[in-house]
C-alpha cells in the first residue's frame, strides 16, 4: 500500500485560504484543517474531542492537554499540545462562531466561553455531534469510523486542487515536518501514537523534499 502524500506548506496555506471562502462552515473547516496538520490527530480522534480537551473552565486554552485513552485510536493516552498560535486562533474563531450561532452552549456564559464543556469541540454544519459508522472486522470485532469527517477532509483538499489529499496525508505530513526539524523519533512516536520507532521510520522515510535536495546536488 502506498504511503499518504506529504503536503507542503504552500499547499496547506492555499487549502486554508480556499476553505475560508468556501461553504457555509468556513471557520470550522479552517480549524479542522489546521488541527489535523498541527496535531497529527485522526478524524475519529478529532470527532471525539470535547470542549474540556481544549478549554479550562475560565476560558483559557489547555496548552498541554492529552489525547484521552478512550478516544485514542490505539486506546493509549498520549500528549496533545495546543502550542501552535495558528491552530489556536483558528479554533477560537470557530468557537466564537458557535457561541454566536448558539451551537452547543451552556447556561453559564462565564464558564468555558459559554460552551457546554461536556460537548464536542467540533460539530457538524447543523450543530450536531459527528456520528460514527459501525463495521465488523474480518476477526468479528466491531470497528467505528467517522466517515463524514473523513469526507470533509477529502473535500477540503480536493477543492484546493491537492490530489490524494486527506486526513491521512495531514497526519503523515505532521510527522514528516517534525522529522525535518530534526526532532527525536521517540518524540514523534509519542505525539502520533504509533506502536514503534520502526513505524515512525516508515512514515517519515522517502520524504520528497529530502530526496529532491539530495538529487539537486548530484551535478
Amino acid at each position: 500500500m502506498s504511503k499518504p502524500q506529504v503536503i507542503e506548506e504552500h499547499q496547506i496555506r492555499h487549502a486554508q485560504k480556499v476553505a475560508a471562502v468556501t461553504g457555509q462552515n468556513s471557520r470550522r473547516d479552517v480549524a479542522l484543517l489546521l488541527v489535523a496538520y498541527g496535531t497529527g490527530l485522526t478524524p475519529n480522534e478529532i470527532a471525539k474531542l470535547l470542549i474540556t480537551d481544549y478549554l479550562k473552565a475560565n476560558g483559557e486554552v489547555v496548552i498541554e492537554s492529552i489525547v484521552r485513552a478512550e478516544i485514542a485510536f490505539n486506546g493509549k493516552e498520549r500528549p496533545l499540545l495546543w502550542a501552535s498560535v495558528k491552530v489556536r486562533e483558528a479554533i477560537d474563531q470557530y468557537l466564537e462562531h458557535r457561541v454566536a450561532a448558539r451551537q452547543g452552549i451552556n447556561a453559564r456564559p462565564t464558564a468555558y466561553r459559554g460552551l457546554d464543556h461536556q460537548g464536542p469541540l467540533f460539530l457538524t454544519g447543523e450543530g450536531e455531534p459527528f456520528t460514527f459508522t459501525r463495521r465488523v472486522t474480518p476477526s468479528g470485532a466491531d470497528s467505528y469510523s467517522c466517515e463524514s469527517l473523513a469526507e470533509i477532509y477529502r473535500r477540503l483538499h480536493q477543492q484546493a486542487g491537492i490530489a490524494n489529499g486527506n486526513a491521512s496525508a495531514a497526519r503523515r505530513t505532521f510527522a514528516v515536518r517534525l522529522h525535518r526539524q530534526g526532532r527525536n523519533p521517540k518524540l514523534i512516536q509519542e505525539l502520533i501514537g504509533v506502536s514503534s520507532l520502526s513505524a515512525v521510520k516508515r512514515m517519515v522515510e522517502s520524504d520528497p523534499v529530502r530526496l529532491a535536495t539530495i538529487v539537486s546536488g548530484v551535478i
